[in-house]
C-alpha cells in the first residue's frame, strides 16, 4: 500500500530546440512528457539553457516530429524568443538585470492563442 503525498502534478511536457547559424529553422531535438520531460528540463538546467515555459508553445511543438524544422508559423514567436535569450547572455555579461520574457501567446500564430481575442 501506498501513502498519499497529496495531489498528483499533471504530466508535464518539454520540447528541446536547436539552431545553428545557416540551417534554416530551429529543430525539434528532444520532446516528451512526464518523467522525460524532467530529464530535458534537468539537462537544460544542468547545460545552462534556460527555460521558457508556455503551455501553448510547448503543445504546438509537441505535434513536430524529432529532428524536423519548427514550420514557418512559428517563426516569429521562436525568433522573439531567441533574440530574448540573445538579450539575457549581453545582461549576463555586462552584469546588468536580464530582460523581461516576451510574451509567447501573443506572438502564436491567431488560431492557437488561447486568449480569446481574434
Amino acid at each position: 500500500m501506498r501513502r498519499d503525498d497529496g495531489p498528483k502534478r499533471p504530466f508535464q511536457s518539454a520540447v528541446a530546440l536547436a539552431y545553428r547559424d545557416g540551417s534554416g529553422a530551429p529543430k525539434v531535438v528532444a520532446k516528451g512528457r512526464g518523467l522525460v520531460a524532467e530529464q530535458i528540463i534537468a539537462v537544460a538546467a544542468e547545460a545552462g539553457v534556460y527555460v521558457h515555459e508556455s503551455k501553448e508553445l510547448v503543445s504546438l511543438l509537441m505535434d513536430i516530429d524529432l529532428d524536423r524544422q519548427i514550420p514557418p508559423t512559428l517563426y516569429r514567436v521562436i525568433a522573439e524568443l531567441l533574440a530574448w535569450l540573445y538579450h539575457i547572455e549581453a545582461a549576463k555579461k555586462s552584469g546588468t538585470a536580464p530582460p523581461p520574457a516576451p510574451d509567447t501567446e501573443a506572438a502564436l500564430p491567431p488560431s492557437t492563442s488561447t486568449s480569446g481575442e481574434p
